[in-house]
């Protein structure tokens, strides 16, 4: 899970997340559309839609646009219909990438898709060629200065939290996706916001990235989620310490 890790808190320390408000709620409107398309617009019965709802209101985005987006979805309001695609491939070094999009024009967003694969160091694999190597998880990540390994051990044991790891600045927890609901409300009952909690992709080996590789990965994955109909990019590579410092300072 460093990829992720490494890039959210390299995002962050670069202000990426703010400039990108805009386009992140556009992306996660689009995530509560399909969600409740596909389960219902209830979400206590709709796990999806109920994760996809935590992921808006963590962008702070408004509660009028999130009812807005499930009325389309169940047809009180006129909506666009979205399609799922899966992009697997690897960039520099090797590094897997899944990366996966919502589009209402699949012959637009494939070629698109394709191009910034290969402009940045990247190639396309076939079906199942990077996929096999991922697992759906819980995922939080926790800045050091909110808590302490004990008391995240402790609300570990408490809700099924499969592992509780050090990053030097930050903790990152791991949960089944079952868990993922009563694990964010044992935080925020200890007081604890995360600085990162989704449902995510989480490689089972990783690939380390040094130097201009490491900086050609961030290039590929920043273009990558600044494309609008992209909904999540993962990735299994890993970075050093000071690799991740200095990029974050780039």
């Amino acid at each position: 899970m460093a990829g992720h890790s490494h890039w959210a808190r390299i995002k962050r320390a670069k202000g990426v997340v703010d400039a990108r408000r805009g386009r992140v709620w556009s992306k996660l409107a689009r995530a509560i559309i399909v969600a409740a398309r596909q389960g219902g617009g209830d979400p206590d019965a709709n796990l999806s839609l109920r994760y996809a709802i935590d992921a808006a209101r963590d962008a702070n985005m408004p509660k009028d646009t999130i009812e807005r987006a499930i009325k389309k979805a169940t047809g009180e309001l006129a909506g666009e219909s979205y399609e799922e695609l899966l992009f697997e491939g690897y960039g520099p070094g090797g590094a897997a990438l899944l990366c996966s999009a919502l589009t209402d024009n699949r012959n637009r967003t494939a070629p698109e898709i394709k191009k910034i694969f290969e402009t940045n160091g990247g190639r396309i694999g076939a079906t199942n060629s990077v996929a096999r190597l991922f697992r759906k998880r819980g995922v939080f990540l926790i800045a050091a200065d909110q808590t302490d390994e004990d008391t995240l051990t402790s609300i570990a044991l408490e809700t099924g939290v499969d592992d509780v790891k050090s990053l030097g600045e930050a903790f990152e927890l791991t949960c089944d996706p079952a868990v993922f609901g009563p694990v964010r409300q044992a935080l925020e009952a200890a007081g604890i916001k995360p600085e990162s909690a989704e449902v995510s992709m989480v490689a089972s080996t990783q690939v380390t990235l040094q130097g201009a590789e490491a900086e050609r990965m961030m290039k590929l994955i920043e273009s990558l989620e600044d494309h609008d109909d992209v909904q999540a990019v993962h990735s299994n590579f890993e970075l050093s310490d000071e690799d991740a410092a200095r990029l974050s300072k780039g």
